[in-house]
């Protein structure tokens, strides 16, 4: 039987987890939005935890390559045109989390300065 401590996060939770681990990354509230960032810049935005999974990140790289997925769309408000992209899943999916997470690791290396990106030894997964 499973008890509340040993019971498996949530897919959401795994992505934050790894997003915070991150040098310098916290979590704000703004918009009613979970975010994370680093440094005052957002990196990631993990919604507003309304059941699925949805993230957006900044994906310089391999921005046009996640766009031909089709669980993909450019950012809202703008953010797309400058290679913001969103992905978003219902509860029943079965999210890329490998995936899911090279692009947060693309998305910090983007946005954090590059003195914390230094600090890093090379892609986590």
């Amino acid at each position: 039987m499973l008890t509340k401590k040993s019971a498996p996060k949530g897919k959401a939770a795994v992505l934050r987890d790894f997003a915070l681990a991150y040098p310098g990354a916290h979590e704000e509230f703004p918009w009613g939005e979970r975010v994370v960032k680093v440094k005052g810049k957002v990196f990631v935005f993990l919604g507003r935890d309304e059941g699925g999974l949805g993230l957006s990140v900044k994906l310089p790289r391999s921005g046009l390559l996640a766009l031909g997925m089709p669980f993909a769309s450019p950012t809202g408000y703008g953010l797309g045109k400058a290679g913001w992209v969103s992905v978003q899943f219902g509860p029943k999916d079965k999210p890329p989390m490998g995936v899911l997470k090279a692009w947060i690791d693309e998305s910090y290396r983007a946005v954090a300065p590059k003195k914390l990106v230094k600090t890093l030894e090379g892609p986590r997964d």
